[in-house]
């Protein structure tokens, strides 16, 4: 499914870039007189970190054309990413102008991280897609990866999201999804239909929701299949969800969830299950310090999509995307900027030692 064998992948994602203003050391934001500014967003994220491992890698976004946007595609290119398709749009066609922003106040302890989004009217909420050729976007690409962020913008997002679920279909092209739901932005019920109906045309499915998996088609009332199973779920448990969705999406080729354990907002544990040719796969369980969270499930993502474009057996996809994951904890930024692979596999292999 993920292309043949001597074809050179090449992949691509859209979705918003934002500008990232935090606090230093841990600080809250009604005390801060100053802000570290970094730029990052989930589509972004994963193009990044795809990048710096060697995958050919693109990034299609909108952002206004002045100093901020620029700052935030020359990122993105100083990490390998070709930024090719990006539109630096006038103030004609987004009047507006701006580029979204979020806040983000850094947990300590047992003090949760705190997120505020100030994004609406952003160069990429108000650009109107239909005068993008999407077709053309898509051409020469192997991958296309989604996510339920940028539908949860608006109309416009999600008819050019849906679009491009359809072009990728009737062309070969892989397709990878994460629903990503964010409560900020739109309901659980608008993200659970609007997800749900992406599933026909996806081949890797990041998460489990939100989406809706009927026990019964015909009577909703009878619940929803992952009704009956506990957030951090065994094996057997999750065996239940993954083949539940294979039975009602047999275009699924491959799941993958990670689950996290926290103790504190200082220390967590992540492990995964991933489903793969009727099998169900569970990864070791990482346990780590936190120095910056943020983009931490976006990095699972990318470890996972890697390992499957490299062709890794499953048992070390799986646990290759929950070590992808876990270095990201110990980075700064949104990203994972990584690009040692066997750094990687040292991790997933639980070898700390100093490499020399």
């Amino acid at each position: 499914m993920y292309q043949e064998e001597n074809r050179k992948q090449k992949f691509i994602t859209m979705g918003e870039i934002m500008l990232r203003l935090t606090p230093p050391d841990c600080e809250k934001i009604r005390a801060a007189d100053c802000f570290e500014a970094r730029y990052g967003g989930s589509e972004a994220n994963v193009a990044l970190s795809l990048a710096n491992l060697g995958i050919d890698s693109s990034y299609f976004t909108v952002v206004p054309d002045n100093s901020l946007g620029k700052s935030a595609i020359r990122m993105m290119k100083s990490n390998d990413v070709d930024c090719t398709p990006v539109i630096f749009s006038t103030s004609e066609e987004t009047p507006t102008h701006r580029l979204g922003t979020y806040y983000l106040e850094t947990g300590y302890g047992i003090r949760p991280s705190k997120v505020i989004y100030d994004r609406k009217h952003s160069a990429f909420d108000e650009y109107d897609f239909t005068k993008v050729d999407l077709e053309k976007l898509l051409d020469g690409y192997t991958w296309l990866h989604l996510s339920g962020i940028t539908p949860a913008l608006g109309e416009r997002c999600r008819k050019m999201i849906m679009d491009c679920l359809k072009i990728a279909k009737k062309n070969g092209i892989t397709v990878s999804f994460d629903g990503n739901f964010r409560s900020t932005l739109w309901s659980w019920e608008e993200a659970r239909e609007f997800c749900t109906a992406c599933l026909p045309y996806v081949d890797v499915l990041m998460g489990i929701e939100p989406y809706h998996l009927w026990k019964d088609e015909n009577n909703y009332s009878a619940g929803d299949v992952k009704d009956d199973i506990p957030f951090q779920p065994d094996l057997e448990q999750q065996e239940v969800v993954f083949n539940a969705f294979v039975k009602r999406y047999p275009n699924l080729k491959c799941i993958a969830r990670h689950v996290r354990y926290s103790p504190s907002c200082s220390e967590n544990s992540l492990k995964a299950y991933l489903w793969y040719e009727g099998k169900t796969y569970e990864s070791r369980k990482l346990t780590f310090n936190i120095l910056d969270r943020v983009g931490g499930g976006d990095a699972f993502v990318s470890g996972v999509i890697y390992a499957l474009m490299q062709k890794f057996t499953p048992e070390d996809t799986v646990n290759f995307g929950v070590a992808s994951s876990a270095i990201k904890h110990t980075l700064h930024g949104d990203g994972n900027i990584t690009d040692d692979v066997s750094l990687i596999r040292h991790v997933m292999q639980m070898n700390f030692d100093i490499k020399r």
